[in-house]
């Protein structure tokens, strides 16, 4: 009798329709593949003050810079040609005494090099040249810089520090960029510790990849309404995807949007969901904190990417494998390593699979991913290594 009522409970459990299910794993490059529909966000107008790390949304091109030839060192403005045989055993006199330059200063008429200060001695007013130089050594021609109509960055790029000052060196002061705003909500009261701390994480890695963040509130609901306003052009919720007592973002969605996808074939992170309200995405993350970082490196950066009109910037390391690596044909695994030293070779050293624990991400150098039709690799196989966000 216990056992028919365990058995009844279980079946009951199994067909409970309170609960969400996923019903079938979706690979991750159909997902992928569907991103193309999502439509980027409108360009403005931006401070190049205030643009360090949004995305172009057009060529930046300048006019002939320098607009005249400059020195690029302190020294002396010659004429190449009459100072060709010099040396410090047959100094040549110069007369006049050649005009002082400075570096940045532009180039007298007529004179096509800058002699360095120690090539030249003065005597009273008297000048001599002691070292020979080349036409054009020691300045920059005009448009050395750029040429007139040259395009200094484009569109799609991620405005770097170093951009910035080119590009205020250049005169330049505003720019247009595309720059995805995002709202965040936490679903769900499962792991009600991590979601905060994943909540952060993404923060961080939108903003690092172009985007900010419109808003953060704790209703899955009000992020929905905000996209349906078009207030905001996408949504990331963490938390609440898979099957818990009290896990309901996808189904909230459903009623909102519509669900593109529950359930992704990737590890960890298989709980995650796509959705839209209209056009503008909504990435529903797990509320484990491996997961919803997985998710973000697997998906969520390639959603602001196709926002911005970008690319995803990766900079893999190319490393051997120390230890093969076992994985499940039809899932997209996320494995942590370590850089490891192995005589003067420097190898990757696979830290966990699975469930990534805080001592694998704190321990680990980066991460590289196996693809779904792979069984994994052998000892020995070179892999890319891509950097923690």
């Amino acid at each position: 009798m216990a056992i028919g009522k365990m058995l009844f409970n279980i079946s009951a459990m199994a067909v409970d329709s309170s609960l969400q299910r996923i019903s079938r794993l979706m690979p991750l490059e159909a997902i992928l593949a569907g991103l193309a529909r999502i439509e980027p966000v409108t360009p403005r107008a931006c401070s190049l003050s205030s643009a360090q790390g949004r995305v172009l949304a057009a060529n930046i091109t300048a006019s002939k810079l320098p607009a005249q030839p400059i020195a690029l060192r302190d020294g002396f403005a010659v004429v190449a040609s009459s100072v060709a045989d010099a040396s410090a055993y047959a100094p040549i006199p110069l007369a006049p005494a050649p005009p002082r330059i400075d570096a940045g200063e532009p180039m007298p008429a007529g004179t096509d090099a800058v002699l360095p200060l120690e090539a030249v001695t003065l005597y009273g007013g008297r000048a001599e040249a002691i070292a020979a130089i080349a036409p054009g050594e020691g300045m920059l021609a005009a448009g050395g810089d750029v040429s007139p109509g040259a395009i200094l960055c484009r569109a799609g790029a991620y405005l770097r520090t170093s951009d910035i000052a080119v590009l205020s060196a250049a005169g330049i002061t505003d720019v247009a960029v595309r720059e995805p705003q995002l709202c965040f909500a936490g679903g769900g009261a499962s792991n009600a510790s991590l979601v905060p701390a994943a909540v952060d994480m993404l923060r961080r890695a939108v903003a690092a990849a172009g985007g900010s963040v419109f808003a953060t509130d704790s209703a899955p609901e009000r992020v929905y309404e905000a996209l349906a306003e078009a207030r905001a052009h996408a949504g990331i919720i963490v938390g609440g995807s898979g099957s818990g007592r009290d896990d309901a973002s996808v189904r909230t969605l459903a009623k909102f949007g519509r669900i593109e996808a529950h359930g992704i074939a990737v590890s960890p992170g298989e709980t995650a969901a796509l959705g839209f309200i209209g056009t503008r995405p909504v990435l529903i993350v797990p509320g484990r904190l491996d997961s919803a970082l997985a998710i973000w490196l697997l998906l969520g950066r390639h959603i602001i990417a196709k926002l911005g009109c970008g690319i995803v910037q990766d900079t893999p390391r190319v490393l051997p494998l120390k230890r093969k690596i076992a994985s499940t044909i039809g899932l997209t695994e996320l494995v942590p390593v370590r850089y490891e030293q192995a005589g003067e070779n420097t190898v990757a050293d696979p830290l966990a699979s699975g469930y990534l624990s805080f001592k694998a991400l704190t321990g680990s150098d980066g991460w590289i991913a196996v693809p779904a039709d792979s069984e994994g690799f052998a000892a020995g196989t070179p892999v890319a290594v891509r950097p923690w966000p």
